[in-house]
């Protein structure tokens, strides 16, 4: 509910309150029956069609306010790579500049072998590429078309919401504020230029208690006290995606969610997920995870 909304209502109560004792001069008295019967009063005329009309609007009104905050117990933790964008903007990075033994890496990480962050320092290190060709990749990204809407209806619902990624920063930054999503947290891996063409990766969200070893842990950027649903699309939503209170998911995460009989709706587009949001369980009880919030985990980033 809108302030205007609420103002409507009350200036529409006001305004019969304020006839509600004119029809005494206007109507038939008891005491003086030769007097004619006059014609209803404004004020009772008022009173009787205009004061139940207020009385339903503030409580309508009251309903969608509830209505449109119904997500406020809620913290939203999306993916990117694969999730907001069809494709892995690493993946392509790695296909574009990198020797083909990021292959092999990668397999070591699927395999369960090495976590995300071993797997990201061995890969990024491969990378030979300038930063405008970094950049001028990154422009070329797309995302799903119904993201930003998704954003601004979930935050009109009293969400929070973060993209939380093991991918790069500034490339998430960039490709987002092109499609003109450009106030949301970002919390992922940071990429850092070695020379004119070599980079490395740090790694400011990684935890030594991470169970899958990620280059950003997740699980760590949940907050207590608050329901969690996480929005992901593969193996590294897998850890939060367990911990979380739902989950919609795609691709190998769905998969996932499947065999570990993890509470979830499967999605294909961000054009489905607010229909989704029904689903979602009620009351202000959340999953309780085993790491605190801190501020620097809740930092909004100055992207580049």
């Amino acid at each position: 509910m809108n302030a205007q909304t609420l103002a409507s209502a009350q200036a529409l109560i006001l305004f019969v309150a304020s006839y509600k004792n004119c029809s005494s001069q206007d109507t038939f008295s008891s005491e003086n029956p030769a007097k004619p019967p006059a014609p209803l009063g404004f004020g009772q005329l008022a009173q009787s069609l205009l004061y139940p009309l207020a009385s339903a609007y503030s409580a309508l009104s009251k309903a969608l306010y509830l209505k449109e905050r119904q997500m406020i117990h809620w913290h939203i933790v999306c993916d990117f790579d694969g999730t907001i964008t069809p494709t892995d903007v690493i993946d392509n990075v790695l296909q574009r500049f990198a020797g083909p033994e990021w292959e092999t890496i990668e397999q070591q990480w699927l395999d369960g072998h090495i976590g995300s962050r071993e797997c990201l320092s061995r890969q990024l290190a491969l990378i030979k590429a300038s930063p405008a060709e970094l950049l001028a990749y990154f422009d070329s990204v797309e995302i799903d078309p119904d993201f930003p809407d998704f954003v601004d209806h979930v935050m009109d619902l009293g969400a929070s919401i973060e993209v939380v990624s093991d991918g790069i920063e500034q490339g998430i930054a960039r490709i987002l504020s092109r499609h003109y999503v450009t106030l949301l947290p970002i919390l992922a891996n940071r990429l850092r230029q070695v020379d004119h063409n070599s980079w490395r990766i740090d790694f400011p969200y990684a935890s030594d208690a991470c169970r899958a070893a990620s280059g950003n842990c997740k699980c760590k950027s949940t907050p207590r006290n608050r329901r969690v649903l996480v929005i992901g699309d593969g193996k590294s939503d897998m850890c939060v995606a367990s911990t979380a209170d739902f989950v919609f998911a795609k691709g190998s995460l769905a998969d996932y969610c499947v065999a570990n009989q993890i509470p979830h709706a499967r999605f294909d587009t961000f054009a489905e997920v607010p229909a989704l949001l029904a689903k979602l369980p009620q009351g202000i009880a959340a999953n309780a995870t085993t790491f605190n919030t801190s501020a620097d985990n809740q930092e909004l980033f100055h992207h580049v």
